[in-house]
């Protein structure tokens, strides 16, 4: 008895020493690991930052310990909302440079960038990106003469809203040696006009023949556009984020950004290619580092382009030209490039966008999966065309769909001409994936979309716009429910980065990284919930964001 009353005045001390925080009065909502909808009214975080109780009955709590309370008003407060698929340095940088989403014609376009060049005279370069051609009346792309008409005393380089095309005036082509007896590169295409000339368009891997001459951004400038970056995130209500294509100059200003304690976001970072992978990650996945704020588990790869623009390779000519597409890579060079890393230790994660890609990537994987056991957690990055026969082949090679909502309500209109009406099974297939048994990781792929997860969830649940169209959703087959696509923005996307033991759920012994909203997902409209407001954003216990009145953010497309 003695022993019994002393572990017990132990167990008193020990929690009185912990001085945990109670956050009450809230309306707590969460997926649970059996994928169904939990409840809670409280939780207690440590003075460590993680979760020590999650309550649905907070007047059963023990006050032992509790040395700050929290009083959440009612609010809703869900876990932080996780990106599985977004790009962060160049969310950054777009913020530096002339922004291009939204417009509406050729001649916005070229009256943005008339005042963007007046305003900055000192660029030496005038860079943008977020220009959308199926968004303007013609639907044609922009030329290099369409450029200069704004102007032509200094090159400019404009990138389209998917990143994978891009347009260049006249001095750019110039400066990059591109003429008509250019070709074009494996993977890539300059696009010519009747006669042979450069029409100023370039296509994926034929865009490097202009940006490698542009100059790269200093430390100092990388280190501005993370920390933009870093805000913006934060205030969409995202606490984590998975960075699909960091560069080894990304990386560092990352690792600057930790040394120096401001590192506030979770970054789970895949290196874009085998080479920077084995200079930061030569030994594998790298640990977690401040406070679990950072870490590199694989490798991005592109197999293939964007549908927009007509570089995602697909198994049939598309319907409105005369193309299949463009791979990126040869079969047995690809599985090379995927065994090099895989022996290395590092998780696979490949970009595939059209039918023929995903077929030719799932492939990969499941001979890789023959010879690399155990978790792999082999990744499809977009996994937009299927080929329906193709899906239930995900889950015996062990391979997750990390899935953009968005990319559904932004392109379906586009998915129609390019794809024509009677190949559309497969596109989008979010459901179709669950029920073969498959692994979803819901992301934005931010900038292309919006970062803001809630027109995400809305999209999943509905497959409409945030206008409500079209009645009905497009291919409603596919919706998820609620449970589905936030398990997906949460414990999916968390899994999909081997961070499912740290993030992605409120529970004893995870970070209690989370987020008070203005709303009940589980008691409105897909179209009240995508526009969801974000109040707080807390990581690790700790408030790091809290919403003032501000501007919304600019819806995007494709």
């Amino acid at each position: 008895m003695h022993k019994v009353l002393l572990a017990l005045a132990a167990a008193l001390l020990a929690s009185a020493a912990n001085a945990d925080t109670l956050i009450s009065n809230i309306n707590g909502v969460q997926v649970g690991a059996d994928g169904r909808l939990q409840r809670f009214r409280a939780l207690t975080v440590g003075d460590d930052g993680k979760v020590r109780q999650v309550l649905e009955h907070p007047e059963l709590i023990r006050l032992a310990g509790i040395t700050r309370t929290v009083d959440g008003r009612g609010r809703t407060l869900l876990p932080g909302l996780i990106d599985a698929h977004g790009h962060v340095m160049s969310l950054g940088l777009q913020s530096l440079q002339l922004d291009l989403v939204g417009t509406s014609s050729l001649t916005d376009l070229q009256q943005r960038l008339k005042d963007y060049a007046a305003a900055n005279p000192n660029a030496r370069w005038i860079q943008g990106r977020g220009w959308n051609q199926e968004l303007w009346p013609d639907k044609r792309f922009p030329t290099a003469a369409d450029l200069d008409a704004a102007v032509r005393d200094r090159p400019v380089w404009l990138v389209r809203v998917d990143g994978h095309a891009a347009v260049g005036n006249s001095l750019a082509l110039s400066e990059a040696g591109v003429t008509g007896s250019t070709r074009s590169p494996s993977g890539g295409s300059i696009e010519k006009d009747e006669n042979g000339r450069p029409t100023g368009l370039f296509v994926d891997a034929a865009r490097q023949l202009v940006e490698s001459k542009i100059p790269a951004p200093t430390p100092s400038e990388l280190d501005r556009a993370l920390l933009k970056a870093q805000e913006v995130l934060l205030g969409s209500g995202l606490t984590s984020v998975t960075d699909t294509a960091t560069s080894v100059e990304d990386w560092n200003a990352m690792r600057r950004l930790g040394n120096a304690g401001r590192l506030q976001i979770r970054v789970i970072a895949y290196a874009f290619g085998l080479e920077p992978l084995l200079s930061i990650a030569p030994g594998g996945q790298t640990p977690w580092m401040f406070g679990d704020r950072l870490r590199m588990p694989g490798v991005k790869f592109y197999a293939d382009g964007a549908l927009g623009s007509r570089g995602a390779w697909l198994k049939r000519a598309y319907a409105d030209a005369p193309t299949r597409g463009l791979p990126q890579f040869e079969t047995a060079e690809l599985t090379k490039l995927a065994d090099r890393a895989a022996k290395n230790g590092s998780q696979v994660a490949i970009h595939a966008i059209g039918d023929a890609t995903n077929d030719q990537v799932i492939g990969v994987f499941e001979q890789l999966a023959k010879t690399y056991t155990g978790d792999r957690r082999w990744r499809i990055e977009h996994f937009q065309i299927a080929y329906p026969a193709d899906i239930p082949r995900l889950d015996p090679a062990g391979i997750i769909a990390s899935m953009q909502p968005t990319h559904q309500t932004s392109d379906r209109l586009m998915a129609e001409k390019r794809l024509g009406p009677n190949r559309l099974a497969g596109a989008y297939a979010w459901q179709s994936v669950l029920k073969s048994g498959g692994r979803l990781a819901f992301g934005s792929d931010f900038p292309v979309e919006s970062p803001n997860p809630f027109p995400g969830l809305s999209a999943a649940i509905s497959r409409q716009d945030m206008n409500g169209q079209p009645p009905g959703g497009w291919l409603p087959s596919e919706r998820l429910t609620l449970e589905q696509a936030l398990h997906a923005f949460t414990r999916g996307a968390a899994h999909a980065g081997f961070a499912d033991d740290r993030i992605g759920s409120l529970e004893p012994g995870t970070w209690a990284d989370l987020i008070l909203v203005d709303r009940d997902p589980t008691a409105v409209d897909p179209q009240a919930l995508a526009r969801t407001q974000v109040l707080e954003t807390w990581v690790g216990g700790k408030k790091v964001w809290e919403r003032s009145p501000s501007a919304a953010q600019p819806e995007r497309g494709r």
